[in-house]
């Protein structure tokens, strides 16, 4: 059975570890950034840039490397697609942290469009706040 196209979008960004030249691909210049309260920065940012610049631009100073690991794939309709995993991350004071996650996609004319996340977040403050 093959892959579908959404979760073949999704894997795609997480393959690349996000790389910026493919985030600018696949994902929509109006996209909605939903990260959970008590996450690092946690909120809603409104379009790429933002999510770029307040989101990112605001939480990887503070690590020396930070990445999401997807580890399931999950197709729910035409628009959505669940991916769920964990992010490693190592804080520039060394500490070190695994939080699990789950991302809900929304599919949009063929790029991401919407991100809603859930996270263990208090695995990722603890490790920002020694």
């Amino acid at each position: 059975m093959s892959e579908s196209p959404n979760i073949a979008l999704a894997r795609r960004l997480y393959d690349s570890n996000a790389d910026p030249a493919v985030t600018e691909q696949i994902m929509a210049p109006d996209i909605v950034w939903d990260i959970t309260p008590g996450f690092p920065f946690g909120g809603v940012y409104h379009g790429y840039d933002s999510m770029m610049n307040d989101f990112f631009g605001s939480l990887l100073p503070h690590f020396e490397s930070f990445g999401a690991q997807a580890e399931e794939y999950y197709a729910t309709d035409d628009e959505h697609v669940f991916v769920s995993g964990h992010y490693h991350g190592v804080t520039k004071a060394g500490e070190t942290a695994d939080a699990r996650f789950i991302h809900l996609w929304t599919i949009r004319d063929g790029k991401l469009a919407q991100l809603r996340q859930a996270a263990d977040s208090h695995v990722l403050q603890q490790a920002l706040n020694g």
